[in-house]
């Protein structure tokens, strides 16, 4: 799934191809990708692109103050450019596409989706906070104001665990899995740790290690394009996706812990005092 950095990649991207060209055609090709119906889908063509910016995991691509195309790119979603877009129609249903944008230079975009679990959305709308996943999102941990004290202050008198509290969208934006999983393993603790339990040290300890870890994350992904953007994101990774492998920190072995439908990757020594957590599919867990 895009995170943080790589959306902040595709916005950056495209400032500098999109932003000041105008939008010839906008063709939905996934009729449930398009979550909004006023403004029309159609309101885009002819409309000229002022603005690229991100907020949490969405791209905003603002026409002027009150027209703004918003997606999210889910679990398998991804932007594909073009310097020439290509001729061949698409035809609905038959293609991973789900929204193609021309632009008046000949160049422009496909929204893509793989798999059979459709998730990517698409907006249209007047303000980019009609769209509910925007309204509802919580602070950004790369802006200025999210302080330390800030954060312990999201932390304090929450039972959740620090891995599940990360991942959420309404208490800080942009963290997914992945990043959650580095974050952790940065700061030495374990993804099962309650976050209201967590004391000052172990509070500065993670608060630098979100910081650190999104702010070399976002350097790397600046000024790659769309199709370097997924295999830099896996080249930094310490331990999300490697399980088995050789921590580069202790060389401990990486571990899994599996859920119905995504894994969380930890390294034992670092994090969990050596202990192995048990995969909860066998309904077992070792604090």
């Amino acid at each position: 799934m895009p995170e943080m950095p790589e959306v902040q990649g595709l916005t950056a991207f495209l400032a500098e191809r999109a932003v000041g060209r105008t939008i010839t055609r906008a063709t939905v090709s996934a009729i449930a990708a398009l979550k909004t119906y006023d403004p029309p889908i159609t309101a885009l063509q002819q409309a000229t692109i002022t603005a690229s910016a991100r907020l949490g995991k969405f791209v905003v691509l603002s026409c002027g103050d009150d027209l703004h195309l918003v997606f999210h790119l889910a679990k398998a979603g991804w932007l594909r450019w073009y310097e020439t877009l290509p001729a061949m129609l698409i035809k609905p249903g038959k293609s991973p596409i789900a929204l193609r944008i021309a632009l008046d230079d000949g160049s422009g975009f496909d929204l893509t989706e793989a798999g059979t679990k459709k998730s990517l959305a698409v907006y249209v709308v007047r303000d980019p906070h009609d769209v509910p996943g925007i309204a509802r999102l919580g602070p950004d941990p790369l802006d200025s104001s999210f302080t330390r004290d800030a954060f312990a202050a999201l932390l304090e008198d929450r039972r959740m665990q620090i891995k599940g509290l990360l991942r959420d969208q309404a208490v800080i934006a942009g963290i997914g899995n992945a990043y959650s999983d580095e974050i952790l393993h940065a700061a030495r603790m374990s993804p099962y740790a309650i976050a209201g339990k967590l004391d000052d040290a172990e509070i500065d300890r993670l608060f630098t290690a979100m910081r650190e870890t999104l702010g070399e994350a976002v350097a790397a992904a600046s000024g790659k394009p769309p199709a370097d953007l997924k295999d830099a994101k896996r080249r930094g990774m310490q331990v999300h996706a490697r399980r088995g492998e050789a921590c580069p920190v202790c060389a401990d072995t990486v571990r899994s812990v599996f859920f119905a439908d995504r894994s969380l990757e930890y390294c034992p020594t670092c994090q969990t005092g050596g202990k192995v957590l048990a995969d909860r599919r066998l309904s077992r867990l070792l604090k």
